[in-house]
């Protein structure tokens, strides 16, 4: 899958500097026209991640972190490579970042655009303005780390919700469960940020500010890939979409 990308990444050079984006919904131009090329067949696959993201940046203005971007390509080949996907969509949640950062990317990858770059909550017990705890268990309201495959929407006391199927065992696989879902948030706003110095926190859902809830929920339901990330120790080495040795 990753090959097709690199039709426009092979002709961008090494690096390209942006700024952060301060809006909702990028609004970059169009990309230019892409050449014709065939990829090089010698690149090792860190650097077709790398080429990719470059191109990611010449088009966008914000992006996750190359870390968490090159951790999210991995999972979302392995998932592709399963068949799980329809949507050719990655979104990206760094709960690295502090909540008052806007830490959630909708990536299109065969545009190579940036969709979306917003707030996002993270759990109440996953910690205040930055995440530190996570959890997979019931009734722990927390958040849960990993891949996930976005599957039906459904209207709940939080209004249109879209339920997120966990991919990895031990980590997020009772999320349907817990009732783990994408939904609007009054609390995932500037505003709240303004009046608490912090986002609000949900009972372990990401939640995405109200007034983008719905096109975001429309935009990547149905077999998208959803990413959480975080540089957790014990996460990173015993994910299964991120370590070959691990058992599926």
């Amino acid at each position: 899958m990753i090959n097709k990308f690199l039709i426009l990444a092979t002709f961008l050079t090494a690096s390209f500097a942006f700024t952060p984006n301060t809006s909702e919904k990028n609004t970059t131009s169009e990309p230019a026209e892409a050449k014709t090329a065939v990829a090089d067949p010698a690149l090792s696959a860190e650097d077709e991640i790398n080429l990719l993201y470059e191109a990611f940046s010449a088009e966008n203005a914000s992006l996750p972190s190359r870390t968490a971007f090159t951790n999210g390509i991995l999972g979302y080949q392995k998932l592709e490579e399963e068949g799980k996907i329809k949507k050719e969509l990655l979104t990206i949640v760094d709960f690295g970042l502090n909540s008052t950062e806007k830490r959630m990317w909708i990536l299109d990858m065969k545009s190579q655009k940036v969709l979306y770059n917003t707030y996002v909550s993270h759990g109440k017990n996953t910690g205040g303005d930055k995440a530190t705890n996570f959890s997979n268990t019931p009734n722990s309201f927390q958040s849960s780390l990993g891949f996930y495959v976005t599957a039906e929407t459904y209207y709940g006391k939080n209004g249109l919700s879209l339920f997120i199927d966990g991919m990895e065992e031990g980590f997020n696989s009772n999320a349907r469960e817990r009732y783990v879902v994408v939904h609007g948030a009054d609390y995932a706003t500037q505003d709240f940020i303004d009046r608490a110095g912090r986002l609000g926190r949900s009972y372990g859902c990401p939640a995405v500010p109200t007034k983008v809830s719905k096109e975001i929920i429309n935009k990547i339901k149905g077999q998208s890939v959803l990413f959480i990330y975080h540089p957790n120790k014990n996460y990173l080495e015993n994910s299964k979409y991120l370590n070959s040795g691990v058992a599926a």
